[in-house]
C-alpha cells in the first residue's frame, strides 16, 4: 500500500536500551514453556514447545506465526487466563498462575457489555479490582479523551463504530494503569484505513502510558511497523523460529510500512511461512 500524502509522525518513546539502568530483560520472562491441551474425548494437542522469551520494560514486541501455532495460547498464559503445562512465566518478578493487576488484556473483539455505557464499560476492571472509584473515574475520563471518545462516554456500544468500540476496549485495559498490555489481534476486524489509524493511535497510547506491549497479529507489515522486536513462531507445536530486532527510526510514519527498509524485514519473516498462510 502506498501513501503519497505526508503523515504526521507519532512521537514515541524508545524501549530502554539493553544494558541501561532502566532495561530489565526479565520484566516479562518465559522459560522452557510447554502447553499441551488434553481434552477428555480427543487426542492431546501440543500447542507450545520450549518457548524462551524475555521482554524488556517499555518494549513493544509483536508475535507472528501461522494459524494454530499457539500465539493466542501464549498470550493467554501471560495473562494468567489458562495454565501452562510446564516451564516458568513471570511478569514484574511475579510468577503468573492467575490474572495479576500488572496486566491489561485487549481481545480480538472489543467485547463491550451492550447494556452499559462506554464509560461504565471502561470502569469494569476498576470495579472488579475495587479501586478508588473517584480516581478510576478520573483516569477513565482522561483515557476516553485521549482516544477521542470523550463526547461518546454516555453512548452505548451499538451506537459506536467498530474502531471506536476497539478504542474503548483499549481504554478499559488501561484504566487500572497496567505495566503490561497484551493484545490479541485487536484490529483484525477493522477496514484497512481504520486499522492504519488504530496503528498510529496504539503508538500514541504506548508512548503516553509508558507501558510494555505484547501484540499478536497476523499482519507482518503491521508487526514490523509497530515493534521494537518481532517474534516469529513456527507451525504447531509453536516454537520461536526467530526474533528480529526492528531497526527503524522512531517516531514512525505510516509511509514506513511500505518502505524498502521495512520491506527487508517483512520478506525475511515471510520466508518462514507459505505466503498463503499468513498476511
Amino acid at each position: 500500500m502506498s501513501h503519497t500524502a505526508p503523515v504526521t509522525p507519532v512521537a514515541e518513546h524508545a524501549a530502554p536500551a539493553a544494558g541501561s539502568s532502566e532495561a530489565d530483560p526479565s520484566w516479562i520472562r518465559v522459560k522452557s514453556l510447554e502447553k499441551v491441551y488434553r481434552p477428555a474425548r480427543s487426542a492431546p494437542t501440543h500447542a507450545l514447545s520450549d518457548i524462551d522469551l524475555n521482554v524488556r520494560r517499555g518494549e513493544f514486541v509483536s508475535v507472528v506465526g501461522p494459524s494454530g501455532c499457539g500465539k493466542t495460547t501464549l498470550l493467554k498464559i501471560l495473562a494468567g487466563l489458562i495454565k501452562r503445562t510446564s516451564g516458568e512465566v513471570s511478569i514484574a518478578g511475579r510468577q503468573v498462575d492467575r490474572p495479576i493487576p500488572e496486566v491489561g488484556m485487549v481481545f480480538q473483539a472489543a467485547t463491550l457489555l451492550p447494556w452499559r455505557s462506554i464509560l461504565d464499560n471502561v470502569m469494569v476492571p476498576a470495579e472488579i479490582q475495587k479501586l478508588d472509584k473517584k480516581k478510576a473515574r478520573k483516569r477513565a475520563d482522561e483515557l476516553l479523551e485521549m482516544v477521542g471518545l470523550g463526547e461518546f462516554q454516555d453512548k452505548y456500544p451499538a451506537e459506536l463504530s467498530g474502531g471506536m468500540q476497539q478504542r474503548a476496549g483499549i481504554c478499559r485495559a488501561l484504566v487500572h494503569d497496567p505495566a503490561v498490555i497484551l493484545m490479541d489481534e485487536p484490529f483484525g476486524a477493522l477496514d484497512a484505513m481504520t486499522r492504519e489509524y488504530m496503528n498510529l493511535e496504539l503508538l500514541r497510547i504506548w508512548k503516553e502510558n509508558a507501558a510494555t506491549i505484547v501484540l499478536v497479529t497476523h499482519s507482518i507489515p503491521e508487526a514490523v511497523f509497530l515493534s521494537d522486536r518481532v517474534v516469529v513462531m513456527s507451525p504447531r507445536p509453536g516454537r520461536i523460529a526467530e526474533i528480529l530486532d526492528i531497526d527503524l527510526p522512531r517516531p514512525r510514519e505510516l509511509r514506513m510500512m511500505s518502505s524498502d527498509a521495512a520491506g527487508v524485514y517483512v520478506e525475511r519473516i515471510r520466508k518462514h511461512f507459505n505466503a498463503s498462510v499468513i498476511d
